[in-house]
């Protein structure tokens, strides 16, 4: 019965979220250029939902490795579709790229073009290679960050497996850092049934960033790998500190 509530109040607050963004995307959109406002917004009505969760808890480690002033290419694993609400007390404004099928979700997906975010077509590889370069770069010469899962899919068995490149080659090709972040715990917020874990902790653990630097002037292959080696060590030091 909680979780019932909890749905309809979340989806109250997702269709206030929709109209309050389109009025702000209206009104802002001659100066601002990376859709800031529309992003806060986001932040806040997230931040909201997660408050109002009776025991849940959202843990973020790492926060001194952001510099709010950067424009990142963001590299996370996937869980599940928590994982984008889950992120956004993170200090960036940053586009998602995420497959188009999300978009076809009511309110869900015209919420997300108003953020500005990247929607790929995975059934054509160079296709959404080619506009996840062409649109990645255009938002972080906004001063916008992209985020992006490697892994092209979400994880079934909760492990992170083996990385695609565009990500690394967005960073390299923009002259922007890669700031890796662990997600753990969204995959058990929700049970079947849809029914809410209300005990659940999501940990967020932000890595140190691997410098616009070095991206260029080292092989992709060998940033790809310290990153994941990275990440699959940092995911595991998350699930035995929360055992």
């Amino acid at each position: 019965m909680l979780s019932i509530i909890y749905y309809i109040v979340v989806a109250t607050c997702w269709l206030v979220l929709y109209v309050v963004s389109f009025i702000a995307l209206v009104v802002c959109y001659p100066f601002d250029k990376k859709r800031a406002v529309v992003h806060k917004i986001s932040e806040w009505f997230t931040n909201v939902a997660f408050i109002f969760a009776p025991g849940m808890r959202r843990d973020v480690v790492g926060m001194e490795n952001i510099d709010p002033t950067k424009a990142y290419v963001m590299v996370l694993n996937h869980q599940s579709m928590v994982d984008i609400m889950s992120i956004y007390n993170l200090p960036l404004v940053f586009k998602w790229v995420s497959k188009k099928e999300v978009y076809r979700i009511p309110l869900v997906g015209r919420l997300l073009l108003m953020h500005g975010d990247i929607v790929i077509n995975r059934a054509s590889a160079k296709e959404a290679m080619q506009l996840v370069h062409s649109k990645g770069k255009e938002w972080l010469e906004k001063g916008a960050s992209v985020a992006i899962f490697p892994e092209g899919t979400r994880s079934k068995d909760g492990q992170i497996h083996n990385f695609k490149a565009g990500a690394f080659i967005l960073a390299k090709d923009a002259g922007v850092p890669i700031l890796p972040i662990v997600l753990n715990g969204t995959d058990s917020l929700v049970h079947k049934g849809w029914m809410i874990n209300w005990r659940n902790k999501i940990t967020i653990r932000v890595l140190p960033p691997i410098p616009a630097e070095e991206v260029q002037n080292r092989d992709i292959k060998d940033v790809m790998a310290q990153v994941k080696e990275d990440m699959v060590s940092a995911l595991a030091e998350v699930r035995a500190e929360n055992r």
